[in-house]
């Protein structure tokens, strides 16, 4: 996955467009685009999509609410049996991994699906709690595939308004954004970069697309279908890229004790070798 489009689960019309939006993945939201006195059409409507889209070319997620919210069963309740590809978890901490995997070990029984088959990526830096337990999702439940962060959540709780200095996000919301990384790469999960909530600014779009993936970041989140075409571009392993990665892996194969080897004139050494390897497998290669 490079793209996961978020589409409110409670319009018809986006969630008729969404599958033409060229994204990787389609994230059905409940929680904050949906009022509360919609989550039950929202539901019936996450539910008849689901069942109308087994086996698309996109991957289907659902953003539940939060679990201590009241809402989180009743949303799994309503579409788990339509089997998407996995739920996103807002205001996670890693403990909530367990009562999640509870609930989707029941739901899946229940709907005759495969047990585990239900993925989850943790939304994991919306309160300040969550930004102390950052380090603790490895081996919590092997249902984590992707570790996401926001910024409106935890600006909220701190009381700020102003995330972004000419451009540039403030220091706390940076430290966030570099945790989520981290977190994903100590949990052997994907990080996921968050929204870019100004959808008409496409340079600035751009970007922040650009410095993500060279951060390490694998995909991006996006709030509107004209985002899409600038992640996956973003996000997508170039041709020259590739050719750089197949050969270091050909240079360590001829040559198994070294440790470094000259490239077109530069040094390549084992860690270079981790990523050529990396992009390879990105590709299915």
């Amino acid at each position: 996955m490079r793209s996961l489009l978020f589409v409110p689960a409670d319009s018809e019309r986006k969630l008729a467009r969404g599958p033409q939006s060229g994204a990787d993945a389609l994230i059905l939201d409940l929680e904050d685009s949906v009022a509360a006195e919609r989550r039950p059409f929202a539901r019936g409507l996450a539910a008849e999509f689901l069942a109308g889209s087994e086996g698309a070319a996109y991957r289907r997620y659902v953003r539940i609410n939060p679990l201590a919210s009241g809402a989180a069963l009743d949303d799994l309740v309503a579409v788990v049996p339509g089997k998407p590809e996995g739920v996103l978890l807002p205001k996670c901490l890693p403990e909530d991994l367990l009562t999640l995997d509870h609930y989707l070990a029941a739901l899946e029984t229940a709907a005759g699906i495969a047990p585990g088959a239900t993925r989850v990526i943790a939304i994991a830096t919306e309160t300040p709690a969550a930004m102390f337990a950052l380090g603790a999702y490895a081996g919590v439940s092997p249902r984590l595939e992707g570790i996401t962060w926001g910024a409106e959540d935890l600006a909220a709780c701190l009381g700020g308004n102003n995330k972004r200095g000419d451009g540039v996000y403030d220091d706390v919301y940076r430290l966030a954004r570099s945790l989520c990384l981290l977190a994903a790469a100590n949990a052997e999960v994907q990080p996921i970069d968050t929204i870019y909530a100004d959808f008409r600014d496409e340079s600035g779009h751009r970007a922040e697309c650009v410095a993500a993936r060279r951060s390490g970041f694998v995909a991006k989140m996006a709030i509107h279908p004209a985002q899409v075409a600038a992640i996956n571009d973003a996000f997508s392993v170039a041709p020259e890229e590739l050719a750089w990665a197949r050969s270091v892996v050909q240079l360590f194969a001829e040559n198994p004790g070294a440790g470094t080897i000259a490239l077109d004139g530069k040094m390549v050494d084992k860690p270079h070798l981790t990523l050529a390897r990396r992009l390879l497998a990105s590709e299915g290669q």
